[in-house]
C-alpha cells in the first residue's frame, strides 16, 4: 500500500478524478460485528446469533451495512494523507449502496478515487469514492461517495 502524501487541502484539488489507491485489507470479527450491534442497539440475529445465522439466508453471520460504511474514514486515511489538516471532519455521504453481504470472518478493503474537492470558507470539501472490496469476491460489500471536509 502507498499513501499518498499531499502537503494542503488545496492539493486535493490537483488530484480530483484519480484513483488514489487502495487500503490495506480488514477482517470483519464477529467481535467487531457484536460491538457494532450493542452500540447501535441492531442486535439483528442475522449480525450476532451465529447458530441461527448458519441456517438463515446467507450461511452465517454478516457485518451490518452500516458497519462497513463506518469503516470509510480509516480507510480513507490509509490511503490519501493531508500533511497540514488540522483536522478532517466526516461531511456526509451522498450516495450509498450494498451489493453484497459481508461475512463474518471475510475481509474488506478500500479503493478509493477522488471524485471532487471544492475550495470552502471553512476547509476544502472532498467527495470520494470508496469501493469496498470483499476479498474473493466479485462484487463490492458497499460503494459510496463520502464527503469529508478539510481544514
Amino acid at each position: 500500500m502507498t499513501r499518498q502524501q499531499l502537503p494542503t487541502a488545496v492539493d486535493l484539488m490537483e488530484q480530483v478524478g484519480q484513483p488514489l489507491g487502495a487500503s490495506t485489507w480488514h477482517e470483519i470479527g464477529q467481535d467487531r460485528v457484536t460491538m457494532f450491534a450493542e452500540a447501535t442497539e441492531d442486535r439483528q440475529w442475522i449480525h450476532v446469533d451465529p447458530v441461527r445465522a448458519a441456517n438463515g439466508p446467507f450461511g452465517g453471520p454478516i457485518a451490518h451495512g452500516y458497519l462497513t460504511l463506518a469503516l470509510a474514514p480509516v480507510l480513507i486515511s490509509e490511503v490519501v494523507v493531508v500533511e497540514q489538516a488540522q483536522q478532517v471532519v466526516n461531511y456526509g455521504v451522498n450516495k450509498v449502496r450494498f451489493p453484497a453481504p459481508v461475512p463474518v470472518g471475510s475481509r474488506l478493503r478500500g479503493v478509493v478515487t477522488l471524485t471532487s474537492a471544492t475550495e470552502r470558507t471553512t476547509g476544502v470539501e472532498a467527495v470520494f469514492t470508496v469501493v469496498f472490496e470483499l476479498e474473493h469476491s466479485d462484487r463490492p460489500a458497499c460503494v459510496a461517495e463520502v464527503v469529508a471536509l478539510y481544514r
